[in-house]
């Protein structure tokens, strides 16, 4: 298992744990994060942009030049923006932070 934390826009953290080979917008749906998610992963949106924190970015394979053009779409884009989609997870990034936009809103309320 993978300990992922994700921090809120007002300031909340939540903790969770996902399976190694899961994404992390898998992880974060699970536990009722604002991540939409709404081209279920294929890179035809950014509905699922969070901002990972700079020690665990560094750690992350290249963003694709698709995931980058996605990227370009979404609202308050900062040096660490990845699509939660695109972060498959590994051992590697056990104890992975990343923060959840104040802009971001699941209007599918899953």
């Amino acid at each position: 298992m993978v300990r992922v934390r994700f921090a809120t826009a007002d300031g909340n953290a939540l903790e969770t744990e996902a399976a190694v080979g899961d994404t992390l917008l898998d992880a974060g749906q699970a536990i009722g994060m604002p991540l939409e998610g709404t081209c279920e992963g294929q890179m035809a949106c950014s509905t699922c942009h969070v901002v990972v924190r700079p020690e665990w970015f560094r750690k992350l394979p290249v963003a694709s030049e698709d995931e980058e053009d996605m990227l370009d779409l979404a609202a308050d884009v900062e040096g660490t923006s990845r699509l939660s989609c695109q972060i498959v997870l590994t051992a590697d990034l056990d104890g992975i932070e990343v923060r959840v936009p104040a802009h971001v809103h699941n209007v599918q309320r899953r």
